[in-house]
């Protein structure tokens, strides 16, 4: 059954005359009798009672005329919702954002998109950077934004770095270390220690302090970043922090030192899917953000390569 013989039936059924639906269709009236009749040999009986002056349904044709309604209502709308997508209009992307970024260049983001692609319809999760791989895998997810420090890249992702990131320690204004330029890692040692549940660097940085015999006491866990500051800001311990994320008026955030801690942030695919018109423009608009004041690092290495904007996207 093809679709253009269900057109040339229910008009048919319209006009119960065959060169009127011909006519309703655009088409010669043999090749909308030669449709019709393709199609009652398909379902197995005839459709209509041809009489010289009087064509009307017969009674498999009432029977299946609903059906082949619905079928093409149905047809009708999903090439709405295919020419919507393809233009950008009511089409969903499915964002997820990883928890431990600060916010302000999520919403700068957020606000170029909705700002040049109205019609994109975004559907944001936040989780850990795990988490977000794993839904990126599993096909939850379009595109992420997320690092996972440590662990090698995995062959499936395709990434596009966006900023570098320094961790510091977050302290209490009055905390022994506050008036410093800088912690060492061995600073910290019998420190209390406010632990951040979703921090991507968990398992990263154990070894480094162990290896330095550096031990701090975990005295609070948080899945927010402002419990996790007001807990600093109250001296109760302090807090391994990205930089950005520090902003709290009785909290500094002093770079870590012997070793430093950077994260490097990236936008995230799956190398190889076909990816809709909206992943494309979330590409381009983030390949166009400034990142903590500065341009994206891909576009950044990209400058050293022959490449252009549309060239980063994935793959």
């Amino acid at each position: 059954m093809e679709m253009h013989q269900v057109r040339y039936f229910l008009a048919l059924c319209e006009d119960l005359n065959f060169t009127h639906a011909a006519e309703r269709c655009h088409v010669a009236q043999p090749s909308l009798t030669r449709a019709v009749r393709q199609l009652e040999e398909e379902l197995g009986g005839a459709l209509f009672h041809r009489e010289r002056a009087h064509t009307h349904l017969s009674e498999l044709g009432r029977i299946v005329r609903p059906h082949l309604e619905q079928v093409y209502r149905e047809m009708q709308e999903a090439k709405r919702q295919a020419g919507d997508f393809a233009r950008l209009t009511h089409t969903p992307l499915k964002l997820g954002i990883m928890c431990t970024i600060a916010p302000d260049q999520i919403v700068d983001l957020i606000g170029a998109l909705q700002a040049r692609h109205e019609g994109i319809e975004l559907q944001m999760a936040d989780a850990n950077g795990w988490e977000l791989e794993e839904r990126l895998l599993q096909g939850d997810l379009e595109v992420a934004i997320y690092c996972i420090p440590g662990q090698e890249p995995d062959e499936r992702l395709h990434a596009l770095p966006l900023f570098r990131e320094q961790i510091v320690a977050a302290l209490g204004t009055r905390h022994r270390l506050a008036s410093r330029n800088a912690v060492r890692v061995k600073d910290l040692d019998g420190e209390c220690y406010i632990h951040r549940t979703n921090c991507e660097f968990a398992g990263y940085a154990d070894p480094v302090f162990q290896a330095q015999n550096v031990k701090c006491k975990a005295v609070y866990w948080s899945e927010r970043d402002d419990w996790t500051l007001a807990m600093v800001a109250a001296g109760l311990g302090w807090a391994f922090m990205p930089a950005n994320s520090v902003h709290h008026p009785a909290v500094v955030g002093l770079p870590i030192i012997e070793p430093e801690f950077w994260r490097e942030v990236n936008l995230v695919t799956i190398r190889g899917r076909p990816h809709s018109p909206a992943v494309g423009a979330l590409v381009r608009e983030a390949m166009s953000t400034r990142w903590f004041g500065k341009r994206a690092l891909a576009v950044e290495q990209a400058q050293e390569l022959p490449a252009s904007i549309g060239d980063l996207a994935p793959s």
